[in-house]
């Protein structure tokens, strides 16, 4: 005998009578009261109704089958994952999204205008005697998954925010999103405001592809709303941090595909690592954006890849560092606050420069750690006092003090052949450098130099200081650029690459890292005036600062004229 679902088939029936009677003009007075004329034209022209949606609970397919068929819908609808609401569901009912395989299923209906639209049926199966019957009790009383969706015509980011603003600005709260790779289409939810009259209580805007940024804020705006929750999400961000630091160290990314789902048992026997423990830190990464679910497996996206160590600029190796020594040593950050003392010396028993001298694999990593670094000075070469030094007559001189393993100088020296480089570092980075250098055609173009920041070679034409004074406290940095000043020809400049605090106290990567120096390096980030009054301390003058990426900046800076004597005068 057939199952059937009473309940569920009557809300079915009510779906799809509304989207038969309903066109997009009459539908958005109703669920935004107050719209006024011109944005009412906006929001028409820039979307139309596309379905009302609801979450069934049929005990077997054929139930569902029958179901749609009793209202006159397709009972052969396609089905499809449904991501977002799946992913609703566990966390609303604390489970595994692995027990809620959510289908979604699309039957045409035609509306009043003869536009093609459609209900839009979430199906988790739930057979009698089902674990999940509570679950289906839950969501049939509180109808969380009911809404209205208009479509997104013609989308683009400035777009996606206008409407968003306009739904917010008429008390549409911010309810949710996500992104779908099974149908690449992103979903903005929001709860409809109290005095709406369309007799649903969310209303979804669907655009077609992958819109991050703008769900990003759609999705912030929601937790700022909720403070238990974000403090919560705040609370597990070290769980982040040593998920992807595990992820990287297992070379988890190294055994996937960016475009195909591999299995987790397969990635498993790949990597050692246990099937059911490895499911797990997959979901988790889900959830980050690092890997997505495809074809029954996991794939790599955009930011994990990020991860693999055969890629240009790989960031495995800061997940490394940051999960790593760094990691432990933020533990001692309530000790740092209260004492002044850095945390990484009290950890180790020294400093970090000197910890990783003495430990040459963590050296290695540090300094690779540096160079992943390297999209903030991506643009450095193309600075006009490099690319004036490269056009000047005879073989200018690029001075790099501390340059690290040398990825800035050979992106200096490779943008402009007629440039030759110094390299100032300690003893056992220069054999890296050669060796970076070497491999980037750049090794006979470039002298070594093994020293101390009292050895900065004279008679450059341009001094590099990359990430260098954040290190130190004012005094330290002061005798670093007096040394720069000493060594400078008069016409020679300097190039100063550090994240600047903003002045307005707005949000910066800056902020976050004047933390971190301050617990693992006993240095700090600074304002542009800080700085320039470290430079002028030093006989240096700030020209000017350029913006570079991941909120780092370029200060260029110059030697202070020399004074006049003063003129003789005449006696009376």
């Amino acid at each position: 005998m057939m199952t059937t679902m009473p309940g569920d088939e009557a809300r079915l029936r009510e779906a799809a009578d509304f989207v038969r009677e309903q066109d997009t003009t009459t539908l958005f007075p109703l669920l935004l009261p107050g719209l006024d004329g011109p944005e009412l034209r906006t929001l028409a022209d820039r979307c139309r109704f596309a379905h009302a949606a609801l979450l069934v609970f049929p005990p077997d397919p054929p139930a569902l089958r029958a179901a749609l068929a009793g209202c006159g819908l397709d009972p052969d609808a396609s089905a499809r994952p449904s991501v977002v609401v799946r992913e609703r569901l566990a966390l609303r009912h604390g489970r595994p999204a692995t027990e809620l395989d959510v289908r979604i299923l699309r039957p045409a209906v035609e509306g009043p205008d003869g536009v093609r639209r459609t209900v839009e049926v979430f199906a988790l199966t739930v057979p009698p005697g089902s674990g999940l019957a509570p679950v289906a009790a839950h969501e049939r009383a509180g109808q969380h998954e009911s809404h209205l969706a208009f479509e997104v015509e013609r989308p683009d980011p400035l777009v996606l925010r206008g409407l968003c603003a306009v739904f917010a600005r008429h008390g549409a709260l911010p309810d949710g999103g996500g992104y779908n790779p099974h149908e690449d289409g992103t979903v903005f939810y929001f709860t409809a405001p109290p005095d709406a009259k369309a007799g649903y209580r969310r209303v979804e805007l669907y655009v077609r592809g992958d819109h991050q940024d703008v769900l990003a804020a759609h999705l912030e705006e929601q937790r700022a709303r909720q403070p238990a929750e974000s403090l919560l999400r705040l609370l597990t961000g070290a769980w982040t941090t040593q998920a992807l630091a595990a992820f990287a160290r297992l070379r988890v990314p190294d055994a996937m595909d960016p475009d195909t789902g591999t299995a987790v048992g397969a990635l498993a026997r790949t990597v050692g690592a246990d099937p059911r423990s490895l499911g797990t830190l997959l979901r988790y990464l889900t959830m980050l954006d690092v890997v997505a679910e495809d074809r029954g497996g996991y794939r790599l996206t955009a930011s994990g890849a990020l991860l693999r160590e055969d890629v240009p600029e790989s960031m495995r190796p800061l997940a490394l560092m940051y999960g790593g020594p760094f990691y432990e040593s933020f533990a001692g950050l309530g000790d740092t606050v209260r004492t002044g003392e850095v945390a990484f010396d009290r950890l180790f028993g020294e400093n970090h420069f000197d910890h990783f001298a003495r430990h040459p694999e963590l050296a290695e990593l540090f300094d690779r750690s540096m160079a992943a670094g390297s999209r903030m000075f991506a643009p450095l070469p193309a600075h006009p006092v490099l690319t004036a030094a490269g056009r000047a007559p005879g073989a200018g001189t690029v001075v790099d003090v501390a340059g690290g393993n040398g990825e800035l100088l050979g992106r200096v020296l490779t943008a402009h052949p007629r440039l030759r480089g110094i390299l100032l570092e300690r003893p056992h980075v220069i054999e890296a450098a050669r060796r970076s250098l070497g491999a980037a055609g750049c090794g006979e173009r470039c002298a070594y130099r093994t020293g101390d920041f009292a050895d900065v070679p004279p008679g450059g034409d341009v001094y590099i200081l990359s990430r260098v004074l954040h290190d130190w406290d004012d005094e330290r940095c002061r005798e670093i650029l007096r040394h720069c000043s000493r060594a400078m020809p008069d016409h020679a400049d300097l190039l100063v690459v550090e994240r600047v605090l903003p002045a307005d106290g707005s949000v910066s990567l800056a902020t976050a890292w004047d933390l971190h120096m301050m617990c693992n390096v006993g240095g700090r980030e600074r304002t542009a005036a800080h700085y320039a009054h470290l430079l002028g301390d030093a006989g240096l003058t700030l020209v000017d600062r350029s913006p570079l990426p991941l909120d780092g900046s370029v200060l260029h800076a110059r030697k202070q004229p020399a004074p006049r004597a003063a003129g003789r005068g005449s006696g009376t």
